[in-house]
């Protein structure tokens, strides 16, 4: 560091002090330093033209450009069998609640015709067991009244020959057999 500021010193004193200017060197006269270097660097283009080596560059460049393309490509079609897998699913979850809401009024409709029938059949059930009880009391009071009438004809019957025995003697009897055999 001390080195650097003492190099550093000494070249502000050299230019402090010295005013007059400095010779440039030149070969044969005429060709200056900068004109050696553009000449150096004319004949390393050149030399690099000649070994083609910008088409060197350009074809790799141009190999990687392919390269990029190829990706982007893949990547594109890739992008696309994603958006229309997507799409399918969306295709048959949109199917699947069409079948689903579907399924759902299917049921409803077997659920009311269901309870439908369950009604009508159990209208007619009630219209046969009322029919039965019907048939039942119809055929108790038939019995009822057969019954009756068979009590009353057996008392009818019973009444009439106390009656008979008691009204009815021996003379009574010959009188009415007299009578039926002149009536003949």
């Amino acid at each position: 560091m001390a080195n650097l500021l003492l190099l550093a010193a000494e070249a502000a004193e050299h230019a402090a002090g010295a005013g007059t200017a400095h010779a440039e060197p030149a070969a044969f006269g005429f060709i200056t330093p900068g004109m050696w270097v553009a000449l150096a660097m004319t004949t390393l283009l050149l030399v690099l033209v000649w070994k083609k080596v910008p088409a060197l560059i350009t074809g790799g460049l141009d190999s990687s450009i392919a390269q990029i393309r190829k990706q982007l490509d893949e990547a594109k079609a890739l992008r696309a069998e994603a958006e229309a897998l997507r799409q399918e699913y969306a295709d048959k979850i949109a199917g699947a609640e069409k079948d689903a809401a579907e399924m759902i009024e299917h049921a409803r409709h077997e659920a009311d015709a269901i309870v439908a029938k369950a009604e009508a059949d159990t209208k007619a059930l009630i219209k046969r067991r009322e029919k039965m009880a019907e048939d039942k009391i119809a055929a108790a009071e038939r019995g009822a009244v057969d019954e009756l009438r068979a009590q009353a004809a057996a008392a009818a019957t019973a009444a009439a020959r106390g009656l008979i025995q008691a009204n009815h003697t021996a003379t009574a009897d010959k009188a009415l057999v007299d009578e039926a055999i002149a009536g003949i």
